[in-house]
C-alpha cells in the first residue's frame, strides 16, 4: 500500500491540478511476490488499464479516471474517468501487486501523508481488491521492514482513511495485526487509517 499511495500522491505534488488530471501513482519501495529488482515485461496501456481495474468492483472501475507515471514521474491519464475515482496499476517498482481506486477524499489524504502535511478533515475511501503488503503497520515512512520484522501483507481489503479513524475505538492497532481482521494501520499518527479484509 505504502508504494501505491506514494505513487497516487506523486501528482498532488508535482504540480498538476487536480481538477485537470487526477491524481496518479509514485514508486516507493513495499510489496510481496516477486523479488524485488526483478524483470518484469512492459505493460502495454491495455495491460495497465485492466490491472487498474483490478482495483475495484465493476461498477466503480468502469467510470474511473485511470492513470500511470512514468519513470520520471510524469503522469499519463489513460483513460478519462467520470465517477470521481482514480485507478492505478500496479507499480513495477513494487515486488508485488498493489492496484488501487480512491476516491477524491482519499487522493488528498494521500498527498497529505506524502507531503508530510496534516491530512484534511474528511474521510475518503480505497479499493485495493488485489491486495497489498507494507513494510511496517506503525511507520508510515518505513522502506522496509525493521530488523527482525516481515512485511505486513493484507489480502484483498478496503480501507477507510482521515482523522476520523482515530476516534474509531476497538480496532487492534498492533505491529504485526491480524490481516484475517479489520485493524489499523499506522495508529498514532495522523495517517492512521482502517484496513477492512474482503474474503
Amino acid at each position: 500500500m505504502r508504494n501505491a499511495f506514494a505513487f497516487a500522491a506523486a501528482l498532488l505534488l508535482g504540480g498538476t491540478a487536480w481538477a485537470q488530471q487526477p491524481p496518479t501513482a509514485a514508486p516507493a519501495p513495499h510489496g510481496h511476490g516477486a523479488a524485488p529488482g526483478a524483470q518484469q515485461r512492459p505493460m502495454s496501456d491495455q495491460d495497465m488499464i485492466a490491472s487498474a481495474m483490478s482495483a475495484a468492483p465493476k461498477s466503480v472501475a468502469e467510470g474511473a479516471t485511470i492513470v500511470v507515471m512514468d519513470a520520471n514521474n510524469n503522469a499519463r491519464t489513460l483513460r478519462q474517468g467520470t465517477n470521481g475515482w482514480t485507478c492505478m496499476p500496479d507499480s513495477p517498482a513494487s515486488p508485488g501487486q498493489d492496484p488501487m481506486c480512491l476516491d477524491q477524499n482519499a487522493m488528498e489524504w494521500a498527498g497529505a501523508w506524502i507531503g508530510k502535511r496534516p491530512p484534511p478533515d474528511k474521510i475518503g475511501f480505497v479499493f485495493m481488491l488485489a491486495g497489498g503488503s507494507d513494510a511496517s503497520n506503525t511507520d508510515p515512512y518505513a522502506a522496509s521492514p525493521s530488523p527482525g520484522g516481515r512485511w505486513v501483507d493484507t489480502g484483498p481489503h478496503v480501507m477507510v482513511v482521515g482523522p476520523a479513524v482515530a476516534r474509531m475505538a476497538g480496532y487492534p492497532r498492533g505491529v504485526q495485526p491480524d490481516t484475517t481482521q479489520p485493524y489499523v494501520m499506522w495508529a498514532g499518527t495522523p495517517y492512521e487509517h482502517l484496513m477492512i479484509p474482503i474474503r
